[in-house]
């Protein structure tokens, strides 16, 4: 059976497969066969949004053919956020939501999210059963063209949601902040939601054209929100990434905030307001050990798990927790929605630094990290790495290496072609080499070839 799924839904090159026409509109088919039995005789009901890129509009009118060959329906509420579909989901009563994004990556790609009805990301189980559908041979989807996508606005729900976050009480008015919106879904939403809290905006990466979206801005490449922010004379920085459900901060003096950091101000804050469920928070095993030492010197516990917000997610509900994330800037409330988004964690920000009167700079010294370096290898296949003597030999090395004043780990990309290895130490040149070493084992391995 064909794997369709993986860490952050279906991803790849638009117009390929698994994002050609007819298995996106096979797969609207199978999503609402597999719900058809959750949600009764009713129609299944499917919310839609996307971001900027090109291939938006047409995966969507394929995706919508699908759910429509079915029974289902489809509707669009247009560029939003992917929060905001996880949102309005529940909200608005449909059986599932559908965002159309590949997150940070290139113009290029794309992807389908799914959500269920209360506003989580689809299971593993639910997605290898809609897999499993798709591949069924038995069953046929119509082949003719695809038409118009019903359209619905949703957005002021969305935001009304959004403000409840930042109570008037908790408001700076007139404070001056800069947002990049990387040209990407947060454009909808993000000038409109800081004017109307009044704040003084000043906006960049908001004149989408299908193809510039991240493209040297948003949350993966902040130099130019940072040189905006010093020249400027701005309190902080926020940039957005393409979907807008992750956010990265610059400090006044132009410094990169990342998802750590947050995590550490917005936890210690949530426990002095007795908003901090089960004192801890949930963090991958990519966020930086001084995160680890940082909580437990508050008296927070960290609870880690898997890379992808999907995970953090899972662990928060487990355990009934109400914050977790990631490093690259993915982190949730789940009080207010159990997914990452970058406009809520900004809100949560700026009720930190009014709250305790610090500024962001001086919020995430208290921070200290130890040395990270993250390197990745451009891969085409993913070969499991144990079975290349040489990069097994690597990693030990490495391993014994760092053995009680470091970490490594080396993993695959659920939405890339990356080999990903991040290493902590005491020296950022003698981890990077190491390293180093450990990607020339895979390159010199003949196995997994790069491109």
């Amino acid at each position: 059976m064909a794997k369709l799924f993986g860490t952050d839904g279906v991803r790849g090159k638009a117009g390929r497969h698994p994002l050609d026409p007819p298995t996106v509109r096979r797969l609207g088919a199978a999503l609402v066969r597999a719900l058809r039995p959750e949600v009764g005789p009713g129609p299944v009901r499917f919310l839609a949004g996307r971001d900027t890129r090109e291939s938006g509009a047409w995966i969507e009118r394929e995706l919508a053919c699908g759910v429509a060959s079915q029974g289902g329906t489809l509707e669009s509420t247009g560029v939003v956020p992917t929060p905001a579909i996880a949102y309005l989901t529940r909200h608005a009563g449909y059986s599932a939501g559908v965002v159309l994004s590949a997150s940070h990556n290139p113009y290029e790609d794309n992807g389908i999210k799914v959500f269920s009805g209360v506003g989580a990301k689809f299971t593993e189980a639910l997605e290898a059963q809609v897999e499993g559908i798709v591949a069924d041979a038995s069953w046929t989807v119509p082949d003719h063209e695809a038409g118009p996508v019903a359209e619905v606005d949703l957005r002021e729900p969305y935001l009304e949601h959004l403000l409840v976050i930042l109570p008037p009480a908790h408001r700076a008015p007139g404070l001056r902040v800069a947002i990049d919106c990387a040209n990407g879904a947060a454009v909808s939403v993000a000038p409109r939601l800081l004017a109307a809290l009044g704040f003084d905006v000043r906006c960049i990466g908001v004149e989408p054209d299908g193809r510039n979206i991240n493209l040297a801005c948003g949350s993966t490449a902040p130099d130019a929100l940072a040189r905006l922010v010093v020249e400027g004379g701005y309190r902080l920085g926020v940039a957005f990434d393409g979907d807008s459900d992750r956010a990265i901060f610059v400090d006044a003096g132009g410094r990169v905030v990342n998802g750590d950091a947050v995590l550490l101000m917005c936890a210690r804050r949530m426990k002095d307001e007795g908003r901090l469920k089960g004192n801890a928070i949930v963090a991958t095993v990519m966020s930086n050990v001084g995160l680890e030492l940082a909580l437990r010197a508050a008296g927070i516990d960290l609870v880690r798990c898997a890379v992808g917000d999907k995970y953090v997610m899972e662990e928060l509900g487990r355990r009934d927790l109400s914050l977790g994330g990631e490093q690259s800037g993915h982190v949730i409330f789940s009080d207010y929605l159990f997914t990452g988004d970058g406009l809520a964690t900004a809100l949560h920000v700026l009720r930190t630094m009014h709250a305790s009167g610090r500024e962001l700079a001086d919020l995430a010294s208290d921070l200290t990290s130890s040395p990270q370096v993250l390197l990745n290898l451009r891969v085409q296949e993913k070969v499991d790495l144990r079975t290349l003597s040489e990069v097994a030999s690597a990693i030990h090395a490495v391993e014994a290496r760092l053995q009680g004043h470091g970490r490594l780990l080396v993993r695959y990309s659920g939405t890339e072609p990356l080999l990903r290895v991040m290493l902590e130490g005491r020296d950022e040149d003698e981890i990077r080499r190491w390293g180093e070493e450990i990607l020339a084992a895979v390159r010199e391995s003949g196995v997994v070839s790069t491109s």
